[in-house]
């Protein structure tokens, strides 16, 4: 297991600095540049600018430096944001972010397993028919659409009632959190339960279980102890993809719903070309999902005694 830590480890660094480079070099590629939104700007201004956020270096210093500020957990100033350290910009705001993602992930992963498992038991029949149905809707239909339905229902709701129940934007309470989170986390939730439902058909079928049903165990007993604990390691595999997911998709979710997470600064910064935003969070979602990915493994290996990453070479 250590061997395979290590191993992980190594292409987890990899990873972030492919994913520094690739986001440096297109940021570059990009016409213009971060001061060109400023109108008024005499030439004399432009260059001490210019000086201050090192652009008058060539793009292979600017590259190195870069690189090196990065290696000390330093991300630079903002180009839009009045002196405002990017490492101050993550730590204020992706706090806000973790909360919502993961109770969308919450959401997406007790959701699937348990719609996936319905499904299964009541294979061809109507509770499958109208779960895969909705399935197939999350998964067609963006998550912006899902978000600005969610605010609808809200206003709609709150109207019904004659009261505000639930805010339609914002953050502060758990009211301001669910529809969020329920609408980050419907895409995840849709293929999770796609996934267990293959899982638990899958497991249905093997010999243990018929084996468990010939001596008398109860039904019960056997969807609890051989189905779903078999069938829920394929979800626990994909659940570091899905935090990946879940953080993309939380961006445009932020923006909606006016929401102070580090997605909605992402998206402002990808909007006025701020180079240091864009790269410094990239860099930083990197780097927290190839650990997560990694967390996610390591987890699969103590849950299933059968697996033995550690002693595999490969």
């Amino acid at each position: 297991m250590t061997q395979y830590i290590l191993k992980r480890l190594l292409s987890g660094v990899v990873t972030i600095w492919f994913i520094a480079t690739a986001t440096f070099v297109a940021m570059h590629l990009v016409p213009g540049d971060p001061l060109s939104g400023d109108k008024a700007m005499s030439a004399e201004v432009r260059k001490n600018l210019e000086l201050r956020y090192g652009l008058d270096k060539p793009v292979i210093h600017q590259y190195g430096i870069f690189l090196s500020n990065m290696l000390q957990g330093d991300f630079g100033i903002s180009y839009t944001q009045k002196n405002r350290r990017v490492n101050d910009i993550i730590r204020e705001h992706f706090p806000v972010s973790a909360i919502l993602g993961v109770l969308a992930l919450i959401i997406a992963t007790v959701g699937g397993i348990v719609w996936g498992a319905l499904t299964a038991l009541y294979r061809d029949r109507w509770p499958d028919a109208v779960i895969m149905f909705f399935v197939v809707v999350a998964v067609s239909v963006p998550s912006f659409v899902f978000a600005m339905l969610g605010q609808l229902g809200i206003l709609t709701l709150n109207k019904w009632l004659g009261a505000s129940i639930l805010p339609v934007a914002g953050w502060g309470s758990i009211g301001h959190m669910l529809v969020p989170a329920l609408v980050l986390g419907l895409s995840t939730m849709a293929y999770l339960t796609r996934l267990m439902r293959s899982s638990m058909l899958e497991v249905t079928s093997a010999d243990y279980i018929r084996t468990a049903r010939a001596k008398g165990v109860s039904p019960f007993r056997i969807f609890y102890k051989h189905q779903l604990r078999n069938a829920i390691l394929p979800v626990i595999t994909v659940l570091g993809p899905s935090i990946a997911a879940i953080t993309t998709g939380g961006f445009v979710v932020e923006l909606v719903f006016a929401i102070p997470g580090l997605g909605r600064y992402f998206v402002q910064a990808v909007q006025q070309l701020d180079y240091t935003v864009i790269m410094g969070t990239t860099v930083f979602y990197g780097a927290f999902l190839v650990l997560m990915v990694l967390l996610v493994d390591i987890l699969y290996g103590f849950v299933d005694p059968r697996i033995r990453v550690g002693k595999v070479s490969a």
